[in-house]
């Protein structure tokens, strides 16, 4: 039974009573069609239209672009709605998840490395007031998974870290920014990722915690957030065992499945346990953690009778269509799941006000938010806290250009930025020679064999000091995040350390140390924007201290790395 005055929709009498009325106006077909959450893929004004008046999708999320054209096209989308749609994006680090030229605020990580909740809360303000701006009014963050594994290829920079109450605290600050700037949030991804060290776009994966494990964790997170009024929750294509053998006695293993078809963590975990009594979304159908559990023609509306009420994106959006359609002909889906499933979606949208706005997507000055100096402002200020330190056991900071003039900077990853800017190399090497120092960056074809063939005499004769810059980003869809050298035999491997000062940086993932044991100066810079080359180099000489802490383990628990 869905209470509509209760949170997280929290609605009036006169805003039930239009719901009620929007759902009995709408046809069947509609009333499908709210189940689906588009992927952005249509960018022509007739094809968009066209899209909308077949299918009346209940949401879409179009992936970063120019901010103008993307605002424009969530104009285009409301005003060829006859119901308003939820327009989502990837609001985790920023501004940047919906505009390109948004403010790239800072990972989750790097969040939690500054130790202070200010900065989650303005991660939700900055995402919620810049989304907002281009259009977008539901934000899929915060990522509310805990590191418990360092070889977990997707949680990593985008958690705010191994620490449950860090986790919460810092998800809660999140939820109220972006909520006071009218975006709902979707925390995700239940029922919890960050256990195993598998991927869930390529495979169902699976939290293997014991139920009391759970509850002590995951548990602890969502039951807080949920109390504190998050709007909505991703389910995504993890297994959780424990919980499905204990509220499903008997269940055999092929039985148990992921969060986005399982009705015992939905419906007797998610509901009536947790009590959240707001709107549920699968995570991306078209992922193999989904698509691989069955024939999708009976996975998609079997999502919809265990309890999601909306499905996030398509393989072939006619066929899709087609399949929970039949699915609700067949009585897979029920009469009351159906109702029960719009009326969410709907009242979702009410409570942000969407059914009773004149403008549903602001005018093109509200754009003059993103980047502003208020929010690159806040981001300077986060870099400045977060950096972190995590060991200069030979005691080489702070550098100075007069005893290590000559760089050899070994740049790892960073072909380009995520919004298509300049790698953050260029910006760190500028900083440097800002500061006095000669850097050159390494190339195989001009230094190879000066590292593989050349006498430590040549090589120490050169170089005053090596610096690896990482930035080796996480990403779906690839099974680890790890160092690949040059070939052959690693050339660019630091086996010179005993030889000539040697620091590593890493800007994205914050587990390098596992395959650097070796380093003795090593700095977590956990997010390659454009803010935190400048503070970093501002530390590294000195004129700024390190004040950031390990929000994870970055020793990844063996001893070596420690040294």
């Amino acid at each position: 039974m869905i209470d509509l005055k209760a949170k997280p929709f929290d609605l009036t009498k006169e805003q039930i009573r239009n719901v009620q009325q929007i759902v009995q106006q709408l046809s069947l077909e509609e009333k499908i069609g709210q189940l689906f959450c588009l992927h952005g893929d249509y960018k022509d004004t007739n094809e968009i239209k066209q899209v909308i008046a077949d299918y009346t999708p209940g949401a879409m999320m179009y992936r970063p672009g120019d901010s103008h054209e993307i605002q424009a096209i969530h104009r285009l989308i409301q005003e060829s709605s006859k119901v308003p749609l939820l327009l989502a994006a990837n609001l985790e680090a920023g501004g940047d998840g919906i505009g390109n030229d948004g403010t790239f605020f800072g990972r989750a990580i790097q969040v939690a490395a500054a130790e202070d909740k200010k900065h989650a809360y303005r991660l939700g303000k900055i995402a919620g007031a810049e989304g907002a701006a281009v259009g977008c009014n539901w934000a899929f963050a915060p990522v509310v998974d805990i590191n418990l594994n360092f070889a977990n290829p997707i949680t990593n920079v985008r958690t705010f870290g191994s620490d449950v109450s860090r986790v919460k605290d810092l998800s809660l600050q999140y939820i109220r920014g972006c909520q006071e700037e009218g975006v709902a949030v979707s925390i995700k991804h239940f029922p919890g990722d960050g256990v195993d060290d598998r991927d869930q776009h390529l495979l169902t994966s699976v939290n293997s915690l014991s139920t009391e494990e759970w509850d002590q964790t995951y548990g602890v997170v969502y039951r807080e957030l949920i109390e504190a009024g998050a709007k909505t929750v991703m389910v995504g294509h993890i297994k959780q065992p424990a919980y499905s053998r204990k509220l499903r006695p008997g269940i055999t293993d092929d039985e148990i499945l992921p969060g986005s078809l399982s009705p015992e963590l939905l419906q007797d975990l998610l509901r009536k346990e947790l009590n959240f009594n707001g709107l549920i979304v699968t995570d991306a159908t078209n992922m193999a953690g989904f698509s691989s559990c069955g024939k999708r023609k009976k996975l998609l509306p079997q999502a919809i009778a265990a309890g999601c009420d909306m499905l996030l994106f398509t393989r072939n959006l006619a066929e899709d269509y087609a399949c929970v359609l039949a699915g609700y002909q067949s009585g897979i889906i029920s009469a009351e799941r159906l109702e029960e499933a719009v009326l969410r979606i709907l009242a979702t949208k009410a409570s942000l006000g969407l059914l009773d706005k004149e403008q549903l997507v602001p005018k093109k000055d509200a754009l003059n938010i993103l980047r502003c100096e208020q929010h690159r402002s806040w981001a300077y200020e986060l870099s400045d806290e977060s950096i972190t330190l995590v060991k200069d056991t030979q005691n080489l900071l702070p550098l100075s250009p007069t005893s290590y003039k000559k760089v050899l900077v070994i740049v790892l990853g960073d072909v380009v930025s995520a919004s298509g800017k300049p790698p953050v190399s260029k910006s760190f090497i500028q900083h440097l020679q800002a500061e006095g120092f000669d850097p050159l960056i390494f190339q195989k074809e001009l230094h190879g064999d000066l590292l593989t063939k050349g006498t430590i005499e040549e090589f120490t004769a050169q170089f005053d000091l090596v610096i690896y810059f990482a930035n080796i980003k996480t990403a779906s869809n690839q099974t680890t995040v790890r160092i690949n050298w040059l070939p052959p035999m690693g050339v660019d491997v630091p086996w010179f350390v005993e030889e000539l000062p040697t620091m590593f940086i890493s800007m994205a993932n914050p587990y390098h140390l596992q395959d650097v044991p070796m380093i003795k100066t090593y700095i977590n810079a956990y997010t390659a924007n454009e803010f935190n080359p400048k503070v970093l180099v501002e530390k590294l000489v000195g004129k700024s201290a390190f004040k950031g802490i390990n929000p994870i383990d970055p020793f990844c628990g063996y001893w070596d790395t420690k040294q």
